[in-house]
């Protein structure tokens, strides 16, 4: 590993720690400087989990929209 790519590395991690995962690989970079396949497959995962929750978490509360409020008044 150069020094670059520590440097790199080194970046990676303080924007994952103060900006917050999700902040970070979403938002903020998709870090094309990191030369690295296993990297981009992983915060790539990741960025996929994080849709599908925020669908999932959504789902349910329009399903409770749709359906949860007609059973609480019968």
């Amino acid at each position: 590993m150069t020094e670059e790519e520590y440097e790199d590395w080194t970046m990676v991690r303080y924007r994952m720690d103060n900006e917050g995962i999700e902040y970070c690989f979403e938002h903020y970079s998709s870090f094309e400087e990191i030369k690295d396949e296993e990297f981009h497959k992983l915060r790539n995962e990741l960025l996929e989990s994080m849709r599908k929750i925020r669908y999932y978490v959504e789902h349910k509360i329009e399903s409770y929209d749709e359906f949860g409020k007609d059973e609480e008044t019968n």
